[in-house]
């Protein structure tokens, strides 16, 4: 059974930084297409990162690119994302997730989810 655990989330203050691991089990070869979306408090889970399995450089929203960083290791079936100069519209719950397909146009694409972890950015 697949399973996808995220970490690495908490309390910062706006400009600081944060990195989230996701750590996948449960089968044997990599996932297609593996990275982050994200939930605010009243708005719909958008799409944040990706990383496509073979070292293609990483795809980002327009709201994070620049400041967030994805990083993959198909070895140990580990995805990151480094967030840096975070801004308190950055608060949300991310949820690392993995498909067997690329591209994907939605959350209704995705083959696994993780359970979240809560990113808070304030003073």
């Amino acid at each position: 059974q697949v399973q996808l655990v995220e970490s690495g989330g908490g309390l910062v203050e706006p400009g600081g930084s944060l990195r989230l691991s996701c750590a996948a089990s449960g089968r044997t070869f990599n996932f297609v297409y593996m990275g982050w979306f994200r939930q605010a408090p009243g708005n719909e889970r958008e799409f944040v990162s990706g990383s496509l399995e073979g070292g293609y450089s990483g795809i980002y929203s327009d709201s994070v690119k620049g400041r967030f960083t994805i990083s993959r290791d198909e070895a140990e079936k580990m995805v990151y994302l480094q967030m840096s100069n975070l801004k308190p519209e950055d608060t949300a719950v991310y949820y690392c997730f993995a498909a067997d397909r690329y591209p994907i146009n939605s959350g209704r694409d995705v083959d696994y989810w993780g359970k979240g972890t809560l990113v808070t950015v304030s003073l």
